[in-house]
Order: C-alpha cells, then structure tokens, then sequence
C-alpha cells in the first residue's frame, strides 16, 4: 500500500507560482512512475504531468507545456510540480498519483488515470485574475 499526501496548494494571483509536493509512504517511491492530475468544478479529471521512475523523462499536457516542471526527490520520496506564470483556468484541485505495476511502455501512457494505482486526496489551487 502506498499512501500520497499533497502540499503547497492555496490563493495566487494570476501570473504567479507554486510549488506543489506530493510525499509517499514506503520504500519503494523510487520504482514507481509519478504523475499529477487536476479537477476543476463541474470538469473531469485531467492530466497534467508525469515523470519516469529515475526522473529522465517527463511528459506534459499542452495547456501547461512551458509553465509547469514536475520532477522529484526519490531520497525524499516526494515528487514536485513547480506551476509558474499561473492563469486562472489552473483553478482546481491537483492529484498526484504513482503507478506500482508493471512496465508501461511510452511515457505517454502515463497521461492516463488508468495508468496509476495509488491517489492522493488532492490540493487545492486557485489563482485569481
């Protein structure tokens, strides 16, 4: 069982940033591929970022490419999603997610929720205009 607990969310301006951190329990953070999702109300669940088990590669949606990084700590087990120049369609509540099962191919694969076997309960984001 892997639990995740998100952080660093809250009320930010438009134009601003935020880093948010996702901690896991357990010793084998460091195997497991790593994404982030948000929801926004009234929206479904959409894809964010994703990073590789060692961190080499990562993937992001187009409507966050070149505003956000994710990356991660695996000494810290914790992955990060640094967000800048926020707009305030970024409003919503951001999941991570780690997959534990198998090999999964591309890192494509990993934008969807499928993908992943353990969610955390999300952190709240909302930036203002």
């Amino acid at each position: 069982q892997v639990h995740l607990v998100e952080s660093g969310g809250g009320l930010v301006q438009a134009g601003g940033s935020l880093r948010l951190s996702c901690t896991a329990s357990g010793r084998t953070f460091s195997s497991y591929p790593m994404g982030w999702f948000r929801q926004a109300p009234g929206k479904e669940r959409e894809f964010v970022a994703a990073i590789s088990y060692t961190g080499t590669s990562t993937y992001y949606a187009d409507s966050v490419k070149g505003r956000f990084t994710i990356s991660r700590d695996n000494t810290k087990n914790t992955v990060y999603l640094q967000m800048n120049s926020l707009k305030p369609e970024d409003t919503a509540t951001y999941y991570c997610a780690a997959r534990a099962e198998g090999a999964y191919g591309s890192i494509r694969y990993l934008q969807f929720a499928r993908a992943y076997d353990y969610w955390g309960q999300g952190t709240q984001v909302t930036v203002s205009s």
